[in-house]
């Protein structure tokens, strides 16, 4: 990141655009309501696994993500809290989706990090975490749950120090835990926080103290409580090391705020770090040059592409992560790749799964697209500068099947429907020079029974998904006419994707190994960057 930046427009910096990541059920989508709850964008928030009206969680509207409980789409809310303008990018957690939520942290500039409490750092978060450090992305900590049984706070706080390899300083600090949790201290304002148990929509209430010796602690929290906290308290701040700003917005600390997010717990302490401590939207990186956003011009990047998000249309939605300047609606952008104008007359922003038409938007803000299929992955809008925002990837698929139609008559048809899913990112899809069909590539086993689902319901399609004999893709670059000479040497393994680039399709490793050995002009490559 660049130091010595300008001071944003005012407008700009009120904004703080963050996804929310972690290992799946630890309670991110719950978190995601509460803020909604919070910035006034819902009276009543949902739960995944609530019952009846409770139940719709603002997050999920795929008819799949409702009836598993899961998020399998990433989904982008804005709303307000206090002076502030939050966009908020809910990613899947389900490690199948992964792909989805590597694209969508290219499009924020923090991340809020769930942990359960009671079973510390998992695989999916270590995976997500790897990115943010990619990245550089500043990370906030919650550690949720704690209501139930959890576990040591040192022993959380370590683990993250000791798996994640970054230093952590507690914002709040647990009184009691399990049963016993009442509330917690927030460190930075120096107050008590108790848990409301009884109403889990509403506000918990926080007493103003004056320091750690104030008298007035007794009254509020048992002797028992009291004493090990204050002890637990001395420890840390011998131990751990003090709040640094500047090490947050460089990646290399974390604060932590401990709560509970279905009672409502420790959720505005949260978002008022967000607010206070949060990065203001940052420059992007982009070919020829950074794009700052105090830039006059508009810019932007498509993130993400979501099809048929109202079933009655079979419309588009391409969320696009605005880098710099004043967006209104009716603008004409020039859409890079195909140097064509385009007039922006029907953005909306999203308050979850309602739209509403965007008048304006700010860099940072993150605004959908309708459209028919221009707009893919990668693709950057200006007002007329050829940019490319860059470090979007795609990722080689790692499971592969083949695709037929149940009805013969209607290969065209699936065809249509497997290009929208392939623009819209859910899968690899490739046609084999040699034979009928498609063969699509996934990232994760669930995309499959995603996939089949959504043809069905969305285009009426029934769909047979077989085995297919090859297990991986490569993509294939080097001289034109020595890329020539090898894809017709191997007809039988070579494949279009949906760009129309050569692929070569793999069983074995085996495969890989002998191309490097008689082809040497000839590289083969597991993920190459979105739309060139």
């Amino acid at each position: 990141m660049l130091d010595n930046r300008p001071t944003l427009p005012p407008e700009i910096a009120r904004r703080r655009t963050f996804a929310i990541i972690s290992h799946p059920d630890a309670g991110k989508t719950t978190l995601t309501e509460k803020f909604l709850l919070y910035g006034g964008a819902i009276q009543m928030a949902g739960q995944v696994r609530a019952k009846g009206e409770a139940r719709r969680t603002r997050s999920d509207f795929m008819k799949m993500e409702q009836d598993r409980g899961i998020s399998v789409s990433a989904s982008a809310m804005s709303f307000d809290f206090k002076t502030f303008r939050f966009n908020l990018v809910d990613t899947p957690g389900h490690s199948d989706f992964s792909e989805d939520t590597y694209r969508t942290l290219t499009a924020v500039d923090a991340a809020v990090m769930v942990i359960d409490g009671a079973k510390g750092v998992e695989s999916q978060t270590q995976k997500l975490f790897e990115v943010c450090r990619m990245r550089d992305l500043p990370i906030l900590t919650f550690c949720n749950k704690m209501d139930r049984e959890s576990r040591d706070t040192f022993d959380i706080i370590d683990e993250i120090q000791q798996n994640l390899a970054i230093d952590v300083t507690p914002a709040s600090w647990p009184i009691g835990r399990g049963r016993d949790f009442i509330g917690t201290y927030d460190l930075l304002r120096d107050q008590l926080e108790l848990m409301d148990r009884a109403d889990r929509n509403k506000v918990s209430g926080s007493i103003k103290i004056n320091g750690l010796d104030d008298p007035a602690l007794a009254e509020h929290v048992p002797a028992e409580l009291l004493e090990v906290f204050l002890e637990e308290i001395e420890m840390a701040k011998e131990l751990l090391p003090k709040m640094d700003h500047q090490a947050l917005l460089d990646g290399t600390m974390t604060p932590i705020w401990f709560g509970s997010a279905i009672n409502s717990f420790g959720v505005q302490e949260l978002m008022q770090g967000i607010a206070d401590f949060g990065p203001e939207p940052q420059p992007q990186r982009a070919e020829p040059r950074f794009l700052a956003p105090e830039e006059l011009k508009v810019a932007g990047f498509v993130f993400k592409v979501q099809a048929n998000m109202d079933p009655k249309h079979r419309d588009r939605v391409a969320f696009v992560r605005l880098a710099s300047g004043h967006f209104k609606r009716g603008m004409k952008l020039t859409h890079v790749r195909s140097k064509k104008q385009m007039a922006i007359s029907n953005p909306v922003l999203f308050l979850a799964a309602d739209r509403e038409l965007a008048e304006e938007a700010w860099a940072g803000d993150i605004i959908g697209i309708p459209n028919h299929g221009q707009l893919r992955i990668g693709d950057t809008l200006t007002e007329g500068e050829t940019l490319r925002v860059t470090g979007i990837p795609s990722f080689a698929p790692e499971l592969l099947q083949s695709v037929r139609a149940g009805d013969p008559l209607k290969a065209k048809h699936l065809e249509k429907a497997l290009m929208q899913f392939a623009e819209e990112g859910a899968a690899k899809v490739f046609k084999p020079m040699i034979g009928s069909g498609f063969i699509v590539g996934v990232v994760g086993a669930l995309q499959f029974e995603v996939l089949a689902s959504r043809i069905e319901l969305e285009y009426g399609l029934p769909v047979r998904m077989e085995p297919s004999q090859f297990t991986s893709a490569r993509w294939v670059s080097g001289p034109l006419a020595k890329v020539d000479a090898f894809a017709q040497a191997n007809k039988q393994h070579m494949a279009r994707d949906n760009d129309d680039d050569i692929v070569f399709l793999t069983r074995l490793q085996w495969d890989i190994d002998r191309v490097a050995r008689d082809y040497p002009d000839v590289a083969l490559t597991a993920t190459k960057e979105m739309m060139v």
